[in-house]
């Protein structure tokens, strides 16, 4: 935009100099009545609407566009939709071949199977473990008290034994079998203490089967974890529809193989895209000078080459907060919502052309932008005061279209205001005849200001306030 009021403004200052220089030289000019004709030009201050438009283009787009993936991998074997379909949400989409999550869910459920089975196995040993600790240390310490109390007696008889031995009451192999009586009961007395002390390694026995039933029952659950999730695959060998919607692209066919999306790290196969068309909306681009002019809930007019003469009312429902710089022009992306019963006629990535109501001021003074002058008290026109004479009158100027000013403050309806051609010959009279040097300066400063205008730097600003 920046680069078209440049050349707009180059192409005015040559106008003017080229004018100037071909007036200079006699090489154009006009006839007495040709001059009298332009001087006696007159536009009559009038009311009227004046509207500000931001033209611009853009691409149609859907309210959603949603990529749809597989989670499982393997063969398609149904696609029973294809683009330009509609499809309504739940609808089945793809079906892949289930034979190999078949298989899987099948080894998952064994290996479940198993783990039961092993954590039924270690209840078990878990209550005979008990029973050893309850039963096993009883005895032991039972079976120790009695050895004591025969190795109690038989030390005692060999005592005995050996005391009436040397009183010749007793023979020698009494006494022999006394003492081995003795050394029988001491050394049964030992296995007792023993088996006894193996007796306190139960309750270890008895934790380390609560620990093992704690892993197999872990075991299970994992093995569900497994059973689910092969079962999980199974289903999503079946693509559902996650929402009403219409077949916008299609990238596979039936019989072709295709990647998870979760487990290919390159993002997996794209089946097809499925768009949201309730909403239909229009995503245009505002040069940076205009952007000031756009405001949320502003009306624009969408019209398409596909539809000539068609007309699609929209409104501004979002406005971009960061830029886009390309080649050092700076645009903003604008969302316009398509309010109109024929809205389904536009199809995405369409180009739209977009006219924006920027703003628009009903029944106000309007002047055509060529009228409307700059100096250096700022904006003003030429009155007339009578059939020749004119005189300047400063103004406020308001909304401007490019071809049309509002003006707030300066004149009023009715009265008449001199065109530029009048202007002209005011300043060439003034400098001596049409050859001066202020005709072409007039027509130069007249160029320039026609360019300024249609810049839109005059617009809303009621410059003419300016002294």
């Amino acid at each position: 935009m920046k680069k078209f009021i440049i050349i707009i403004i180059i192409l005015a200052l040559a106008g003017g100099t080229a004018a100037y220089v071909l007036r200079s030289n006699g090489w154009i000019g006009a006839s007495k009545t040709t001059a009298l004709d332009e001087a006696s030009k007159k536009i009559k201050v009038e009311r009227g609407n004046i509207d500000l438009k931001v033209s611009t283009t853009g691409r149609v787009t859907s309210n959603l566009d949603v990529e749809i993936k597989s989670k499982a991998s393997g063969q398609i074997i149904r696609l029973p939709f294809d683009i330009s379909d509609q499809v309504t949400s739940g609808a089945l989409l793809t079906e892949l071949d289930p034979i190999d999550e078949n298989r899987n869910v099948a080894l998952r459920q064994v290996a479940l199977t198993s783990a039961r089975a092993k954590f039924a196995q270690s209840l078990e040993q878990l209550k005979i473990a008990q029973i050893n600790l309850d039963t096993g240390t009883s005895s032991a310490q039972a079976e120790l008290s009695a050895t004591r109390i025969r190795d109690r007696d038989a030390q005692m008889k060999l005592a005995r034994a050996e005391q009436l031995f040397q009183k010749s009451l007793v023979s020698k192999e009494e006494l022999d079998t006394a003492r081995t009586d003795a050394a029988n009961a001491a050394n049964t007395l030992k296995q007792a203490e023993v088996k006894n002390s193996e007796t306190m390694i139960l309750p270890r026995t008895l934790e380390m089967r609560k620990q093992d039933i704690m892993l197999q029952q872990a075991s299970v659950k994992q093995a569900e974890v497994d059973l689910e999730n092969a079962e999980q695959r199974l289903t999503e060998t079946k693509i559902y529809a996650s929402m009403n919607g219409v077949i916008s692209a299609r990238t596979v066919q039936s019989g072709q193989i295709i990647a998870s999306g979760i487990s290919n790290v390159g993002g997996g196969t794209t089946l097809m895209i499925l768009s949201d068309m309730s909403k239909i909306f229009i995503n245009a681009t505002i040069d940076e000078s205009d952007i000031g002019k756009v405001k949320l809930g502003q009306t624009a007019i969408i019209t398409a080459d596909a539809f000539p003469g068609k007309r699609f009312r929209g409104q501004i429902v979002r406005i971009a907060t960061k830029g886009v710089n390309s080649n050092n022009v700076v645009t903003f992306e604008v969302k316009i919502l398509i309010q109109d019963e024929n809205s389904g006629l536009l199809k995405p990535e369409m180009t739209a052309n977009v006219e924006i109501q920027a703003d628009r001021r009903e029944d106000v003074v309007l002047l055509p932008n060529e009228v409307v002058q700059y100096g250096r008290g700022g904006y003003y026109v030429e009155i007339y005061t009578d059939d020749k004479n004119t005189t300047r009158t400063p103004v406020k100027t308001g909304l401007t279209d490019g071809l049309n000013t509002e003006i707030t403050e300066g004149i009023a309806e009715g009265q008449n205001v001199a065109l530029s051609g009048s202007i002209q010959s005011r300043w060439a009279r003034s400098q001596g005849g049409p050859g001066g040097p202020g005709g072409g300066a007039s027509l130069t400063r007249g160029m320039q200001m026609s360019a300024f205008r249609m810049s839109g730097a005059g617009g809303g600003g009621g410059g003419g306030g300016r002294h």
